[in-house]
């Protein structure tokens, strides 16, 4: 199943803006269907969940509940929990948090159509999140996005219509030493290329398995991985290389070198004020950390003992 792309009505952009729109336009006029909407958050479902996911869901609603103080708190774990069972955020979905978190249906869709990882249709099975901020675009991941979303026939936010692919453009995910770089449910896919990048997504839709670049060595499923974002650890966070050799060479360096992050004025001011009381605040001509004779320069951090 489709939706409409960054030019339907409604539909924000990458960087949270509002796309244009333009009349005549099937896709705005599809946006403007209310029958289209009924699988959104902002309508109420005509399917009740069954008595076994509704008992899961309120075991694991209330254990979530448990960890804040604020009941309302647990609203985003929670909307990722209905995400697992329904595969986006459903009507029925919006109501089970509400009715749990004595909110308001419109409190609920309010926050889940503010987030872009909380779906508003169905999602598909595995969202393939294509870079194209700053550096990934410049290293090819335009070309990538065009390249797969030819492929598959689809556009940025449609799922294919097997319901096993979902594409996106995605804002930075924090990788730029692998650009241009792909992400499967947001495993990361480093060094991709077009080519690289179509294999991935018919690996996916084949369901052969697929070894992230770093991580857990497969890539869960969107329900699965919503279960995991919602609080409850599927023990695959620790599994392989958390960061690469490029991720960590700075850090290497430094300590190869001796150096120290520098210490930021509130540090070196209560460091001062901690070393110094009473009529040693202002020491005088000669004496330690007296201004008369200082050059500017911040004194060196002492040693831990």
């Amino acid at each position: 199943m489709s939706h409409p792309s960054e030019k339907g009505l409604d539909t924000a952009s990458p960087s949270g803006s509002a796309s244009s729109t333009s009349v005549g336009d099937p896709q705005v006029e599809r946006d403007l269907d209310p029958a289209f909407h009924e699988l959104t958050p902002l309508q109420p479902s005509s399917e009740p969940y069954t008595e076994q996911q509704l008992a899961q869901l309120n075991a694991d609603s209330d254990a979530i509940i448990a960890r804040y103080p604020v009941k309302r708190s647990a609203l985003l774990p929670m909307l990722h929990l209905v995400q697992s069972i329904d595969g986006y955020v459903t009507g029925r979905g919006v109501t089970f948090c509400a009715e749990k978190l004595d909110l308001t249906d419109a409190d609920v869709a309010g926050v889940a159509t503010f987030y872009t990882q909380y779906k508003r249709h169905p999602n598909g099975e595995y969202t393939v999140g294509v870079c194209t901020n700053t550096l990934c675009a410049i290293m090819g991941g335009d070309l990538i996005f065009d390249a797969v979303s030819e492929h598959l026939g689809i556009g940025h936010d449609e799922t294919t219509e097997d319901g096993k692919v979902t594409l996106e453009r995605v804002e930075c995910n924090a990788a730029c030493d692998y650009a241009p770089v792909v992400m499967a449910n947001w495993e990361f896919v480093d060094n991709q290329t077009p080519e690289s990048a179509i294999r991935l997504v018919d690996d996916l839709r084949a369901g052969k398995p697929v070894r992230p670049t770093r991580g857990p060595d497969r890539v869960c499923t969107f329900k699965q991985v919503s279960r995991t974002l919602a609080g409850f650890p599927d023990g695959l966070a620790d599994e392989g290389v958390g960061a690469g050799g490029p991720s960590l060479e700075g850090l290497k360096l430094a300590k190869e070198k001796g150096w120290h992050a520098p210490r930021s004025a509130d540090e070196v001011s209560e460091q001062d004020q901690a070393q110094t009381s009473g009529a040693d605040a202002n020491p005088q001509p000669g004496e330690e950390f007296s201004s008369a004779d200082s050059d500017g320069s911040v004194p060196p951090a002492k040693e831990a003992e």
